[in-house]
């Protein structure tokens, strides 16, 4: 079967992020979109570093039971990454407006989350990689709130923008594949607890990740939000 469970969840958020994506006529919010989709996907390579500790899910051609990579990964960062970054402006429409002697060394604080999820890693191999990616997106998270307090608002409401998207599409998805979770997630090496057949870690991650990734685009560039 070439379209697995995983493939069409994914593609289904490509979708969602193409209807974000053409629903906002602002070029500079179209702008973030992409550049924050783009940087996210790398994200997707780090999938050997999952695979299977964290879980084993179904690829195109079983590439990430061959090399740990996948295909999938690459859409579900693309698309996840993308949307995080938009959520906020849609609903409270706000624009950006370039931020006075804004320094450059705001950038480090964005390095230094693959910095030290990578660390962790290497410190704590046995240390599950998701906890790992969940400690350094909420140092991230910090960080920005510390060097760029005027975005407070946004970080804090899209990491409960993004869980609560993330939440009613993974209800969606366990509707229609309801075996997924248990065939794929190694609850071995996790801490078993689940909501609503969503494993706790899943929603956890969600969060973060709308915490931390929601404001890279003002954080790279110098930008700061304003009513429109």
């Amino acid at each position: 079967m070439i379209f697995n469970e995983y493939l069409i969840g994914c593609l289904f958020l490509l979708g969602i992020w193409l209807i974000l994506f053409f629903s906002d006529k602002d070029l500079r919010s179209r702008k973030e979109m992409l550049f924050v989709s783009t940087f996210t996907m790398f994200l997707g390579l780090t999938e050997p570093l999952f695979v299977p500790e964290y879980w084993s899910p179904p690829s195109l051609f079983n590439l990430n039971q061959k090399t740990g990579f996948d295909i999938e990964s690459l859409v579900f960062a693309f698309a996840v990454g993308g949307i995080a970054s938009a959520l906020y402006e849609l609903i409270f429409k706000e624009k950006h407006k370039s931020l006075r002697n804004f320094k450059h060394y705001h950038l480090f604080y964005i390095i230094s989350a693959p910095v030290i999820f990578f660390s962790l890693i290497l410190l704590f191999p046995n240390f599950n990689t998701i906890y790992s990616a969940i400690i350094s997106m909420s140092i991230l998270s910090i960080s920005t709130i510390i060097c760029r307090p005027d975005l407070k608002k946004k970080i804090f409401i899209s990491g409960f923008l993004f869980l609560l998207f993330y939440f009613i599409f993974f209800l969606a998805f366990n509707f229609i594949y309801p075996n997924f979770v248990n065939d794929v997630y190694n609850f071995q090496n996790i801490s078993r607890l689940i909501i609503l057949g969503i494993p706790i870690e899943e929603l956890v991650y969600a969060f973060f990740f709308g915490l931390s990734w929601s404001s890279l685009y003002e954080q790279s560039f110098g930008y700061r939000l304003k009513k429109s």
